[in-house]
């Protein structure tokens, strides 16, 4: 039976002929396709195959089935029993201290942790020499064991043997650590870890009321108990104990939101190099049928209807696609691989190897839909055209738009594309704004380009031959401005932004905390201490300014009387209602605070509780002052009315707390003193710590420089990455604007040839298309520095929330960068044009 005409058989059957012609043409739109989807598939099945790690790994990391933690204080004895009537249970308290060789003379901060003989309840701590960790940390001789990381006996230059000294205590180091089951991958570390028996706690002398001390206790349950019901029960039986409670499902929640934040910040890098490969697709799709106007004419000339040409070339181009995506899904789908190659040491779990099928779906249906969104406008476009007008585009390009249910198709496929970014984004407003960024990108850098044209339209006829021709080459019918000014311009404005974004942040660390921070934060001075510690570091020369405070933790139970747990905020600020906070109390405003709302109480005031409260944080909140917030401390509710906002500079690294009490309700709370001390010689401050220490053994010391050092070695790789990332955007640019450059050979070669017969010489040639695509080049960089360096204002100043400064260098760079990709590809599509002999091209004409 004959296929009826423009039916869907018969145009696979023309498809199918067309596709036997190679994939002449289509290298671009494979790479650009491939390129995107392989990215977005990586990033997908990295992240699948660490939350499935994690998952995994659930119990041992957790360190049993629920983890309860208290802070400040120890569970009671009632809720010891009860915990112990439930199943096996492991106490482990952690907390920061000084550790320092017997002789004093080297000292570092370390991530204390002790434990009883339970621990752990699941997995296994390995040492080096081998051996039970009940028989490292016991007590022999009349001195307790302990084990480290290799780093602190470094610091220490310690041997297996040798002593050291953590408050009181003399300890003795019977072994290095080298698995620790329950360590969960963290960024607020501040020192290597150094383990002893709870037993041996009680003699450093480091237990004092209100110490900054994180009591866990590790519940293993029967078999079949469901966890939450359990943390249900317990809650009703303690309904004021002040637990922080953790089931396996939130084994590591600091580490599962990272990776889900940078997934989505990844995956979103990644379908922007897709979208800039669209514009590519778009182009190899043009390109393509530019090349088939005659076939096409023919078509329509022998009675093919427009449908039958749009349906052929739409079943070519879905198959170069299909085939193109598969590529992308093939890389990403090895990504785990080497991600557990590279990335399997430093994490605390097994890294799986294997397929996942959803990030894979989710990346082949990006793929599809882009080339879909991308290509549906020019296959309209060719197929609506009147069989005249396209043998006139054998030497004039098509225009005109197509029909109006090709345009309605595309604007389908582009809201499905969005729709699918938003639906498979962990955080939909974030996802949803970069849409709207995305669109209004697109939008500016068409008008861009525009402009571009209608300004060397209007630049007349300069008198240089050689500019006229590449201004003319600008703005002729079929110029490729437009998809290398959006290609190239999209790659470099995310280029431009992260370098300016992590040039600011790299200035906030390098230049403005040095100067503004303290030489130390020492923490856990007892109020009988204050005193002492105060004539210490008076009498230190070095020393020009010492601040202290009292500090006790709470957290935020209630806002309003709604149960903070069952709050919605803003994800900026969804941190303060995780874990506790430092809580203070003053008579007078912080120095240098800056009222907002409100007004500060009176120095004698004594009523009912009053709180200052963080402005920004309670923006977020959608609360304000004479609302309530109620905050659990040491197990008892306290619910204060707010009295004031204050706007909080945190860059200064003062002291800075969220809440701030009136007098008269926190001063019975046990609590510990926090100071900060600047000092005017960096030389002095080793005498300072070590001073400090030796009279205050309890006091830990927190060296502020070697805080933002670590945060500067942070900084550095992770935009190292985020640079990389950003790089496969541009690369796909690279791609887009080789494409645009392939797909005019055949007019360069006609516009070389011609000149040359008129008598051009190659170096007046080549200077004109120089100038062409230095022009284009430098407009490029220049739209892109613009909107690029908006974006990295307003990621700075609203987001993070900081001073943004314009780095020159970094835009001159990417002007640079982007001037030597247009002219090296510009010119390589020139030279290759030279070469064409005039004698073939002539004749054929």
């Amino acid at each position: 039976m004959t296929p009826r005409t423009g039916s869907w058989p018969l145009a696979l059957r023309l498809a199918r002929r067309e596709l036997r012609t190679g994939l002449k043409g289509f290298r671009i739109f494979l790479a650009c396709l491939a390129i995107g989807v392989a990215a977005i598939a990586a990033v997908g099945s990295v992240s699948s195959a660490m939350m499935a790690g994690l998952e995994g790994d659930a119990r041992r990391l957790l360190g049993g089935d629920v983890d309860l933690r208290l802070v400040h204080r120890p569970a009671s004895d009632e809720q010891r029993a009860w915990l112990q009537q439930s199943g096996r249970v492991s106490e482990v308290l952690a907390m920061r201290a000084m550790a320092r060789r017997t002789d004093g003379e080297a000292r570092t901060l370390v991530e204390l942790k002790a434990v009883d003989g339970g621990y752990p309840l699941v997995g296994t701590v390995t040492l080096a020499p081998a051996g039970e960790l009940g028989d490292a940390l016991a007590e022999r001789d009349g001195l307790y064991g302990a084990i480290a990381e290799e780093s602190l006996a470094t610091r220490l230059d310690l041997a297996v043997g040798d002593r050291l000294v953590v408050g009181d205590a003399t300890l003795v180091l019977r072994g290095i650590l080298t698995g620790e089951p329950d360590r969960i991958v963290t960024f607020a570390s501040f020192g290597p870890r150094l383990m002893v028996a709870a037993a041996a706690l009680p003699a450093t002398g480091l237990v004092q009321p209100g110490s900054l001390i994180r009591y866990h206790y590790r519940v293993a349950l029967p078999p079949g108990t469901d966890a939450h019901a359990w943390l249900d029960d317990l809650g009703d039986r303690f309904p004021d104990a002040g637990w922080r409670t953790r089931a396996l499902d939130s084994a590591a929640p600091g580490f599962d939101r990272f990776v889900d934040r940078t997934t989505l910040f990844l995956t979103l890098v990644g379908l922007t190099s897709l979208l800039v490969g669209g514009v590519g697709v778009a182009m190899a799709v043009k390109a393509y049928l530019d090349g088939k106007t005659e076939t096409i004419a023919t078509l329509k000339c022998l009675g093919a209807p427009s449908r039958l040409v749009f349906r052929t070339y739409l079943a070519v181009v879905l198959a170069l696609a299909t085939v193109g995506t598969l590529i992308g899904l093939a890389v990403g789908a090895t990504a785990p691989i080497g991600a557990a190659a590279l990335a399997g040491p430093l994490l605390p779990f097994d890294l799986p190897v294997r397929l996942y099928p959803l990030p894979l779906a989710v990346a082949a249906a990006y793929g599809l839909l882009t080339a879909l969104a991308f290509s549906l406008w020019p296959l309209g476009r060719a197929g609506q055209v009147q069989a005249v007008a396209l043998f006139r585009a054998v030497v004039a390009p098509l225009a005109g738009r197509p029909a109006p249910a090709v345009m309605a198709s595309t604007a389908g496929a582009v809201a499905l594309l969005a729709a699918l970014a938003v639906a498979t984004a962990e955080d939909r407003g974030f996802a949803g704004w970069f849409v709207v960024g995305a669109v209004a990108a697109f939008a500016l850098f068409l008008a861009a380009a525009r402009l571009v044209m209608a300004a060397a339209r209007r630049a007349g006829r300069p008198r240089d031959p050689e500019l006229r021709i590449a201004l003319a080459n600008l703005h002729r019918p079929g110029a490729p401005t437009p998809g290398v000014v959006l290609s190239l311009g999209l790659g470099l404005t995310v280029l431009i932004a992260v370098a300016l974004i992590q040039s600011n942040l790299a200035r906030q660390v390098a230049e403005r905390l040095p100067n503004a921070a303290p030489a130390f934060f020492f923490i856990d001075i007892q109020p009988d201490q204050a005193a002492r510690f105060r004539t210490i570091v008076d009498d230190m020369p070095a020393v020009t300014e010492v601040r202290t405070t009292p500090m006790v933790r709470g957290r935020i139970a209630a806002v309003n009387g709604a149960d903070a747990e069952a709050l919605t905020v803003d994800p900026d600020s969804a941190w303060a209602l995780r874990g506790d906070r430092g809580l203070t109390y003053s008579a007078d405003p912080p120095e240098g605070a800056e009222i907002v709302a409100g007004r500060w109480w009176s120095r004698d005031y004594a009523g009912p509780p009053l709180v200052s409260f963080d402005a920004g944080i309670a923006e977020d909140f959608g609360i304000g002052v004479g609302d309530s917030i109620t905050l659990n401390v040491l197990g008892r509710p306290i619910t204060a009315e707010i009295a004031n906002l204050r706007r909080i500079d945190w860059s200064s690294m003062s002291m800075n707390f969220i809440f701030v009490f009136a007098p008269g309700t926190l001063e019975a709370a046990p609590h510990s003193i926090i100071a900060t001390v600047r000092v005017s010689d960096p030389t002095a401050e080793a005498g300072v710590q070590r001073r400090v220490t030796d009279a205050l053994p309890n006091v830990t010391a927190i060296r502020v420089k070697d805080a933002i050092e670590a945060a500067d070695r942070i900084l550095r790789a992770v935009s190292t990455a985020v640079r990389a990332t950003a790089g496969v955007t541009l690369v796909a640019g690279v791609l887009v604007l080789a494409g645009a450059v392939a797909a005019g050979h055949a007019r360069r070669v006609r516009d070389a040839v011609i000149l040359k017969v008129l008598g051009a010489t190659r170096g007046r040639i080549l200077k004109a298309y120089a100038l062409e695509y230095g022009i284009l080049g430098l407009a490029t960089a220049g739209v892109a520095a613009v909107i690029g360096s908006a974006a990295a204002f307003a990621v700075v100043t609203l987001v993070m929330r900081a001073d943004f400064v314009l780095a020159p260098e970094v835009v001159a760079a990417v002007a640079a960068i982007a001037t030597a990709i247009t002219l090296a590809l510009g010119f390589v599509g020139t030279w290759q044009a030279l070469g064409q002999r005039p004698a073939p091209l002539l004749r054929n004409e």
